[in-house]
């Protein structure tokens, strides 16, 4: 069941078309999906405040709801470190096309996981699963099941990837806490039926595992098509 707070959240992004990231994070956290720890400002102070106080550099990110893909404006930057670069960064992402605000966010480090959503016209909801960022358009390697998932079907998807080895640990490096993976994917799931009347896609991509825990470091969610109303 979705929460008011949900609900309105989707209801206030149906004119865009699609959820903007930290609305669409918000919607993670109502459902206990771990999302990085972020501030969303037009503060350079406030900005700098946050960079502060977290133990590593952070990332910055237009939030606009005219720019859908980001890398395709410039309007992610990593690695950032100190408040100069960032004041910089935070003039020029708020100059760009529909921002006024920007999501300032701990830099997560670990295996690129890709964990994501379709609505299909014919079976429903469907879970994604497979290495995330840029290999899953490279490797094309995923292994989809019918929402909602139980914990052996995270198992059964996992082992049907040509990349478990990576997730796993391979050549004595680490690998990604299975748990974690399955609890998100599963609680994603149940998530994804909740959100069945509303959504056409969402990726979570990439979701940031290490051995500890899985954090969804972005996340898209688009919307249904808006019917038009009957003559």
């Amino acid at each position: 069941m979705l929460t008011p707070r949900i609900t309105q959240i989707i209801e206030s992004a149906r004119p865009a078309g699609w959820v903007l990231e930290p609305m669409a994070k918000e919607i993670l956290l109502e459902r206990h999906l771990t999302v990085p720890k972020g501030v969303l400002t037009d503060s350079v102070d406030t900005a700098a405040r946050f960079l502060a106080g977290c133990n590593g550099p952070v990332v910055l990110k237009a939030v606009s709801p005219q720019i859908l893909h980001k890398t395709e404006h410039q309007a992610v930057v990593t690695h950032v470190q100190d408040p100069e670069t960032l004041s910089s960064h935070m003039t020029r992402l708020l100059s760009l096309k529909g921002c006024d605000q920007v999501l300032v966010e701990e830099m997560v480090s670990g295996i690129e996981v890709l964990v994501g959503a379709k609505n299909d016209l014919q079976f429903g909801p469907v879970v994604v699963l497979g290495l995330g960022g840029t290999s899953v358009e490279i490797y094309n390697d995923t292994a989809i099941r019918l929402a909602p998932v139980t914990p052996a079907d995270v198992a059964s998807m996992v082992n049907a990837l040509k990349a478990r080895p990576v997730l796993e640990g391979y050549r004595g490096k680490p690998g990604v806490n299975m748990a974690a993976l399955t609890r998100m994917v599963v609680d994603f799931s149940r998530l994804i039926m909740d959100l069945e009347p509303f959504f056409e896609s969402i990726d979570l991509n990439p979701v940031i595992c290490d051995a500890d825990r899985c954090v969804a470091a972005d996340a898209r969610i688009i919307l249904m098509p808006e019917k038009a109303p009957s003559a």
